[in-house]
């Protein structure tokens, strides 16, 4: 399932040179993440009142061109790697009127008990297993 998670921009995330200061992407990605697992049926909340995480390991973020404020981007999560214990996220982050590419970017995350010790899904809840499993590319 495609999934595009549309994101304007705030003055508040620029920076001294009117344009969106590079750390704020994260969040914005972050925010693509969380929105996607919910439409998938395996929101933060719905993890975490089942006792898991899925806790961020590593952030990649090629920056390619600049947004302002009131531009509007178009986020795409694609699950490009899942294995039961881990997943990357690849982003597919590109300014909505012209289509043209912002960043090239990716997260790694891991699945995790309360305690935050590393868990395999397809052990643990093969319901959820199921829909990353389908989900990746």
């Amino acid at each position: 399932m495609d999934y595009i998670y549309k994101r304007e921009i705030n003055y508040y995330e620029t920076d001294k040179m009117g344009i969106v200061h590079h750390s704020n992407y994260i969040r914005f990605l972050e925010e693509a993440r969380c929105r996607w697992l919910k439409e998938i049926g395996v929101s933060m909340e719905f993890l975490e009142e089942n006792g898991y995480t899925i806790p961020t390991l590593e952030v990649n973020c090629q920056y390619k061109k600049h947004v302002t404020s009131g531009d509007t981007i178009l986020i795409k999560p694609i699950l490009t790697e899942y294995n039961g214990v881990r997943m990357t996220v690849s982003y597919e982050v590109t300014e909505c009127n012209t289509s043209k590419e912002i960043i090239k970017a990716w997260t790694k995350h891991c699945f995790t008990n309360n305690e935050f010790k590393p868990i395999n899904m397809k052990k643990n809840n093969i319901q959820i297993h199921n829909i990353f499993e389908k989900l990746k590319r």
